[in-house]
C-alpha cells in the first residue's frame, strides 16, 4: 500500500513536509524499545511508537524506515521533525492508541516483519 493511502485510511496528521516519492508500504514494526527497532524491524518499512526523541530518527534512519507513527496524540520537538526531513523519514501523529493504529494496520494488510 501507499504511504499516502495508509495516511488517508489511518487519518494521520503529517508533521514533515511530503516527500517527492510515495514508497510503498508492506510491513510495520510496533516498538518503544529502539535497540528492538534495530535488531527487528523491517527495512522500508513503516515504526509505531510513543517515543518522540531525537534518537527515534537516527534509528528510523538507521533501520531504513520509511516513516514513523507517534500514537496517543504525541508530537515531538521541532529538531526531531527538521532531523526527520534531512533524513528522509516522514513522520506522522495520530490520537489513536498504538494498540488501534496496529489493529487498523494489520486489517489494511499491513504485516510485521516475515521470516523467512
Amino acid at each position: 500500500m501507499k504511504l499516502s493511502e495508509l495516511v488517508r485510511l489511518l487519518d494521520l496528521r503529517p508533521l514533515t513536509p511530503p516527500g517527492d516519492d510515495d514508497p510503498e508500504i508492506a510491513q510495520g514494526y510496533a516498538s518503544d524499545l529502539l535497540s528492538d527497532v534495530l535488531a527487528h524491524a523491517p527495512a522500508r518499512g513503516i515504526l509505531i511508537t510513543l517515543q518522540v526523541h531525537l534518537n527515534v530518527i537516527a534509528v528510523a534512519s538507521h533501520a531504513d524506515l520509511r516513516a514513523v507513527i507517534f500514537t496517543s496524540g504525541r508530537t515531538p520537538e521541532e529538531d526531531v521533525i527538521e532531523k526527520a526531513a534531512a533524513e528522509g523519514v516522514a513522520l506522522f501523529t495520530t490520537e489513536a492508541d498504538t494498540s488501534t493504529v496496529v489493529g487498523r494496520m494489520y486489517a489494511l494488510g499491513i504485516r510485521g516483519k516475515t521470516t523467512e
